[in-house]
Formats: structure tokens, C-alpha cells, sequence
């Protein structure tokens, strides 16, 4: 704020009445500024990509060079790479409880890929408590992986708005599942698990969802895009975060060497490579 005093004087150099009310109008004015609210900067939109599995040499923005990988290339070089980075824990579960609480893998509840039900607490404070306690939208789709199921709501207890996708981490496993989790309830999908594990299709069961299904028609992580760009639109006049969690590309451990789920091999088909690397 630039302050200008304006001085009337008399021919003999004395200061006037007109000058004193100028002094006092201009002070008036000034304070009446510094009182008005400062505007905040416009919150930004927040999206954090999580692949599960998926190693930095994978991409060719880091010089790998049998895959191409332009779409994500470009936000790297539009972004920062970290050269010099480590995850919070080297499995699943625990790593993701960093991510979420900010809290050293140490003193975090999830301590492994345990199938006790521990999970992140309601009432702990989260990346998306925070967010949403600034006026975020907050979103978490895909994989929450964080513990078992014995509170399907847990996303939504600990900052999110919206949640749909996988609880624990072996549901997750299964890219045609039978079953996903919309804030807190069960959503039937058309898919079929093969008869031996059926008795992992019910929702209370520690590993709930586990198995290799033998009737496809749903891919989850094409539910999950779709899902993330009705968010995206729903909430485009307002400041939001997008926790996207994809599963890919991670194997589904129970299929064995079959276990790398996708609906088409695309144009590796014609790669002599083993299945599983295609």
C-alpha cells in the first residue's frame, strides 16, 4: 500500500485546516485498507496417483526403453522427478499408512501385511482430514489396502468424503471382483470367482473378496477411472483431492503365473516374452 501525504499550506508556509483533514481522511483511508481481508490464493485442484507395484525404472521418463510411457513422461517433465526417494515401507499395508498419516512406519498402527484387523483409526489425522478441514472435496478410489475390513466406512471416518474401491489388500488382488466397497456399503458386481473361493466372498471375512474369477465382465480399474472423472466433474467449482489408488500394476498373488489380470495384451500379444511380462 503506498501512502501519500498531501500538504495545503498558507503563503506563509503554515500548515492549513484543509491540510490537517487531508492527513486525517488519508489515515482514515489506509486503516479502512489494511482492514479489508486479505484474499487467499485459489486453492489448487490436488490429484495423487498411487501405482501399486510399479517401480521407477518401469518408466521411460527414468531410461527405461522397452515401454513407452509418454502420458506420464510429460508430467514428468512438466513436474519434479525425486532421483532420491524411499517409500515409508517396503509392503503394501504399512507404506500406505505412512503416506496417509505422515507418521514414521515406527509409530504407525500398521506395522505389516497382517490379516488382524488393524487399521487406520476413525479420528486420525489423515492427508485428506487435513485437506477436507481446509474446504477440500476429498476423494479416495481404488485401493485403500490399509488393514482389514471391520469398518467398511474407515476411509470415510478419517477425512474422506467419497470412497469406492477395495479395503484390505487381498481383495485387491483381484481385478474382477465380485464385490466393491461404496462408502461403507457392498456394491454387487457381474463377476464370478471360481468355486474355491467363494468362501472369501463374504464381506465380514478377514481376506474378504480374494480369488481368481472365472466370469469377467467388470474390470475394477476401468470402474475406478470412471468413477475419478464423475468426481472430477461433480466438483470441478470447487477445491478437491483426488486420492486415485490404482491397483495396476500390481499382480493378483492368488492366479499364480496368470495373475497379471488385463483385459487384452494390446500390442505386447505379439512379444516373445513370457505371458506374465507381457
Amino acid at each position: 500500500v503506498a501512502y501519500v501525504r498531501v500538504y495545503l499550506t498558507s503563503s506563509s508556509g503554515a500548515v492549513t485546516k484543509m491540510s490537517m483533514w487531508f492527513r486525517i481522511i488519508s489515515l482514515l483511508g489506509l486503516a479502512v485498507v489494511l482492514a479489508l481481508p486479505i484474499q487467499a490464493a485459489k486453492q489448487p485442484n490436488i490429484i495423487l496417483i498411487l501405482a501399486d507395484d510399479l517401480g521407477y525404472g518401469d518408466l521411460s521418463c527414468f531410461g527405461q526403453k522397452k515401454l513407452k510411457t509418454p502420458r506420464l513422461d510429460t508430467m514428468a517433465s512438466e513436474g519434479m522427478r525425486f532421483t532420491q526417494f524411499y517409500a515409508g515401507c517396503t509392503v503394501c499395508a504399512p507404506s500406505r499408512s505412512v503416506l496417509m498419516t505422515g507418521r514414521h512406519m515406527g509409530r504407525t498402527v500398521v506395522r505389516g501385511n497382517s490379516a488382524q484387523p488393524i487399521i487406520v483409526r476413525p479420528g486420525q489425522t489423515t492427508l485428506g482430514s487435513v485437506l477436507k478441514g481446509t474446504g477440500y472435496k476429498t476423494a479416495c478410489i481404488g485401493k485403500w489396502g490399509v488393514g482389514t475390513p471391520d469398518n467398511f466406512t474407515n476411509p470415510n471416518d478419517v477425512g474422506f468424503n467419497h470412497f469406492f474401491g477395495y479395503i484390505n489388500m487381498w481383495h485387491a488382488h483381484n481385478f474382477y471382483p465380485e464385490f466393491l466397497i461404496r462408502n461403507g456399503k457392498v456394491v454387487k458386481l457381474k463377476n464370478e470367482v471360481a468355486q474355491k473361493w467363494k468362501s472369501f466372498q463374504d464381506p465380514a471375512n478377514p481376506m474378504s473378496g480374494r480369488g481368481v474369477a472365472v466370469k469377467r465382465l467388470e474390470y475394477a480399474p476401468d470402474l475406478f477411472i470412471e468413477d475419478s472423472l464423475a468426481f472430477i466433474r461433480q466438483n470441478q467449482k470447487r477445491p478437491f483431492f483426488l486420492y486415485f489408488a490404482m491397483n495396476v500394476p500390481h499382480a493378483n498373488n492368488e492366479g499364480g503365473n496368470k495373475g497379471m489380470e488385463v483385459p487384452d495384451l494390446g500390442e505386447f500379444a505379439r512379444k516373445d516374452w513370457p505371458e506374465p511380462e507381457k
